[in-house]
Order: structure tokens, then C-alpha cells, then sequence
């Protein structure tokens, strides 16, 4: 995810997608105490060893709709093949 957090603000989730047990996209909700921020990471399936493309940040008045974004984006990659986890993205799992 993205190296510019500040020490102000708190991870509220974090949540990833894998397809053919490697991890396709990360999303990580961020307390910014007014605002809540959504980081994505896509991690691209041309092969290993490639970056992380990151996405966003997308920024939301209220936890409430940034929980509601990251569900639909995680219902869309299920509808597209992903299962859908919660915690830590592994290394090994990436690429």
C-alpha cells in the first residue's frame, strides 16, 4: 500500500482479493479522523515479480461509505471470480 501514511491517522481494514491463490487486489480503509481514505493496490497477472499498481486514494466524509465502496468493489471481484479475505496480505501470495 501506499508509503505516505502519516502518524495521525488508523487502519480500520484491510481486505483483499485472490484469484488463482495469489492476491489481484488490496484495499485498506484509513481513519483520517475527518475523513476516511480507501488505499487500493491491483497487483497486475502478466507475471511475477511486477508492482503493485496503487489506485486512489479515494476519500469518504464517513466510515459508512467507505465500507459500502469497498463492499462493492469486493461483490464486483466475486462476481468476477475472486474470493474475498480479511487481514494481512501475504508476499508469497502476490504476484
Amino acid at each position: 500500500m501506499s508509503p505516505k501514511r502519516s502518524a495521525a491517522q488508523t487502519q480500520l481494514f484491510l481486505r483483499h482479493a485472490r484469484k488463482d491463490d495469489r492476491t489481484v487486489v488490496a484495499l485498506r480503509g484509513l481513519d483520517h479522523g475527518s475523513e476516511c481514505i480507501v488505499e487500493v493496490d491491483v497487483y497486475p497477472t502478466g507475471g511475477a515479480g511486477l508492482d503493485a499498481m496503487p489506485l486512489g486514494p479515494y476519500t469518504f466524509g464517513s466510515l459508512e461509505d467507505a465500507v459500502r465502496f469497498t463492499e462493492e468493489a469486493l461483490l464486483a471481484l466475486e462476481y468476477l471470480g475472486c474470493s474475498v479475505h480479511s487481514g494481512a496480505v501475504d508476499d508469497h501470495e502476490i504476484g
